[in-house]
């Protein structure tokens, strides 16, 4: 039987000065021709699919809410903000990560940097990547040049390189004020 090796963190109380969070998501897409688009990153992005989801749909700020509150050990996105509440239909990602960054804030930590991954067959994410990252700055705190942002492509695989899905994956660091 293997122990697990003490946390110092734990024993004294004493945060650490870092800490590193990774989030993921992925949401289904459907055809929608006439449709508002995605939004992802806090931006609209025209599309003709939309993302099938409870709240608005963002995948990238579902990862970045579960990037946020990993770094800290806390619990997922799912369970503070989870899709059987009616409360939650519709409703605007950024605010889960306001929710994630004011634990954050509290707990005495700032975001040092952010590197995110969106992956999608189309549209093409590139036109819009400025505009996330400046959206992602004004959520995080922090200076544009400290939050990255990536489009990829499913290379015609799996769901999202056959157009019917997107994903997200996010990592955070964290610095004790």
């Amino acid at each position: 039987m293997t122990t697990r090796p003490p946390n110092p963190s734990a024993e004294t109380g004493v945060a650490p000065p870092l800490r590193i969070g990774h989030g993921y998501d992925l949401h289904r897409l459907e055809f929608e021709a006439a449709g508002p688009g995605l939004m992802i990153g806090g931006v609209g992005v025209p599309a003709k699919v939309r993302a099938i989801a409870h709240s608005d749909g963002d995948v990238l700020l579902h990862a970045l809410t579960d990037a946020l509150l990993g770094a800290l050990g806390e619990a997922d996105i799912g369970e503070l903000f989870p899709n059987t509440d009616d409360a939650h239909k519709g409703r605007a990602s950024g605010e889960f990560v306001d929710a994630a960054m004011h634990r954050v804030r509290v707990r005495g930590y700032t975001v040092v940097n952010a590197d995110c991954s969106v992956v999608l067959e189309t549209p093409r994410l590139a036109p819009h990547k400025s505009a996330i990252r400046v959206r992602l700055a004004e959520l995080l705190g922090a200076p544009v040049g400290c939050v990255n942002v990536k489009g990829k492509t499913g290379e015609g695989v799996g769901p999202v390189g056959e157009g019917r899905a997107i994903e997200a994956h996010v990592v955070v660091l964290l610095a004790r004020v």
